[in-house]
């Protein structure tokens, strides 16, 4: 397998007054370039943790991870930020979108923050991917002016406007309707088919089932996986796990 993450060993533990929380016990595991991978578990299972620490935005305590042949443990925060910049792509539950930034600046950023200078060019592919997402005539918008499904939009935009190694998705629909959820899934499995390797965590069975394969972890260790396509088979084993 021509993995792109490699995770080993993999420990976190959060240290709060007198009280310890192992977040995180021994986790190994790899992902292929092209898969898309989602992540189920009950609210402190540790998955996303997990993705937090696949994406550089924490350290382990112990174990090492490894994507696209960086070993992110071993980076200082400089080298961590720069790496975010140019291999990891972010999708959150909430948009994170700067209010006061039209839908364009938004998409832009990242880029901007990346390069500085093809300003036109970064304009360019911003638009592209907007009018792709089905929102370029909402680029002079500002986020507050838009629909949650739109936002996530936006933000998928964002998220892929400097064409990441790796697209990391925490809740991408847990703030959006039924309907508004079932459009940003159908987007994220278009990006997935044209190679876009995606690491989704959720607890929704319908959005894991649009993954290849589905991993399950409980009180922070991976216990089962299973194939993507079936919610009632992935609905059933996350209840299995209280």
């Amino acid at each position: 397998m021509n993995s792109l993450v490699k995770i080993s060993q993999l420990t976190k533990v959060y240290q709060t007054g007198q009280v310890t929380f192992e977040a995180l016990k021994g986790v190994s595991l790899e992902i292929a370039a092209g898969d898309f991978t989602a992540i189920m578990g009950h609210s402190g299972s540790g998955k996303s943790t997990l993705l937090h620490l696949v994406g550089g935005l924490d350290r382990p305590c112990a174990g090492s991870v490894h994507v696209n042949g960086h070993g992110l443990h071993t980076l200082n925060e400089t080298e961590l930020a720069k790496f975010r910049r140019r291999h990891i792509g972010f999708i959150f539950q909430f948009f994170n979108l700067i209010e006061n930034l039209t839908v364009q600046a938004n998409v832009e950023l990242p880029a901007l923050l990346l390069e500085k200078k093809d300003k036109k060019a970064i304009r360019a592919r911003a638009l592209a991917l907007l009018e792709r997402l089905g929102i370029g005539n909402q680029a002079t918008k500002h986020p507050w002016e838009l629909s949650g499904g739109q936002q996530q939009r936006v933000a998928i935009a964002r998220a892929l406007i400097n064409q990441p190694t790796l697209l990391l998705a925490d809740e991408p629909t847990g703030n959006l309707d039924s309907v508004s959820g079932e459009e940003v899934l159908n987007i994220l499995q278009q990006f997935n088919t044209q190679g876009q390797t995606i690491l989704m965590v959720t607890h929704d069975a319908l959005a894991a089932a649009r993954a290849k394969c589905v991993l399950f972890i409980h009180d922070g260790c991976l216990v089962d996986s299973l194939p993507g396509g079936d919610a009632r088979q992935i609905a059933q084993r996350l209840a299995e796990l209280r």
